[in-house]
């Protein structure tokens, strides 16, 4: 059910990401390509237990990132417009697939994408196995892109979003995660992706280093942005527009930012009440409700979606060193489409 109260907060900016899958039609029908034929095997399971999440959509934003931000970086005429941003976003989507794959093991989670978690299916030690196999595929299409910085950018990326799962595990029921704690995290486990996504794409370019670092920053802000607001919509989304169950991070007593603050701003008066339902997870059915009316009327919800807004209007401001064209009006609406979805 969508929830009215915490709908009506979030940002009135208009946003798609409409005009960017347009441009990139074509290179996106390449890189799909890459990803069915690579995820093949002849041991069965694998390509099965893949295709089940890959098959199940989701806008491959991480993969648009790389060919935007490549097509972007060679439409002044400064950089080469070639194709190995296909592979690198390939590589990009596999990565982002094996960690999707291993968080669920971690995490238990029932749903992903809309679908039953693979994990419930085909087990949880299939699903990390498979991952693994993605995350090879994905650097065996770095290593024939011939471009060692490309597989340094994405090899870095793989350690910083490992580090941030192990950093969310030991601290993901801490009821006294600072902001500032909390920020590190998700850039570790969501931002680096969409910032590594990106510098590879413009180094795929080979434009110079100014160009390369302004579309790391877009990533990094974009990234940002989009995890919280994915935090808010915990608290105010609906199943079909999560991909997962409405509430799954409270019920799983995950300390994201809207209930940081919740808990901050509510007082020594529901001490005992965030301590029992999140700390020791001893919830009744009722909990989730208050949990949601206590993160909106403390204004938590408003100000986790305030400093969304911020990192995507950092997002775009990072864009102004290329020259205004398709490419660069369709990476502005994508920031702009992170802070304006909907419940």
């Amino acid at each position: 059910m969508v929830l009215d109260a915490a709908a009506a907060t979030l940002p009135r900016k208009s946003g798609s990401v409409d005009r960017l899958v347009r441009l990139a039609e074509t290179d996106m029908a390449g890189v799909n390509r890459l990803i069915t034929e690579r995820m093949q095997s002849d041991v069965p399971i694998i390509p099965a237990l893949a295709e089940h999440l890959i098959a199940a959509g989701g806008k491959r934003l991480r993969p648009l990132l790389t060919v935007a931000a490549a097509r972007l970086a060679a439409s002044d005429g400064a950089g080469s417009d070639n194709d190995h941003c296909l592979k690198l976003a390939a590589a990009v989507e596999f990565i982002h697939t094996a960690t999707l794959l291993h968080d669920d093991v971690v995490d238990g989670s029932a749903l992903r994408r809309g679908k039953v978690a693979a994990h419930l299916i085909w087990g949880g030690a299939q699903s990390v196995l498979v991952g693994d196999f993605l995350f090879a595929r994905a650097f065996e299409l770095m290593v024939e892109t011939n471009s060692m910085k490309a597989l340094e950018i994405l090899a870095r990326a793989s350690r910083v979003i490992a580090e941030g799962e192990v950093m969310q595990l030991m601290r993901s029921h801490d009821l006294n995660l600072s902001q500032a704690l909390y920020l590190e995290i998700i850039q570790a486990k969501t931002a680096e992706l969409f910032a590594a996504a990106s510098e590879a794409g413009a180094v795929s370019a080979g434009v110079d280093a100014a160009k390369t670092d302004a579309l790391k920053a877009y990533g990094l802000q974009l990234g940002l942005a989009f995890q919280l607001v994915d935090d808010a919509l915990d608290y105010g989304g609906a199943t079909e527009t999560l991909g997962k169950n409405a509430g799954d991070d409270f019920r799983e007593g995950k300390a994201t930012l809207p209930l940081l603050l919740a808990i901050a701003r509510s007082g020594p008066r529901e001490a005992e009440f965030w301590e029992r339902a999140v700390g020791r997870r001893e919830q009744t059915e009722a909990d989730f409700r208050r949990a949601r009316e206590l993160i909106i009327g403390t204004g938590a919800l408003d100000a986790t979606l305030d400093l969304a807004t911020d990192y995507a209007d950092k997002a775009k401001a990072a864009l102004a060193i290329f020259p205004a064209n398709d490419w660069r009006g369709a990476l502005e609406d994508l920031a702009d489409f992170a802070v304006s979805r909907r419940a």
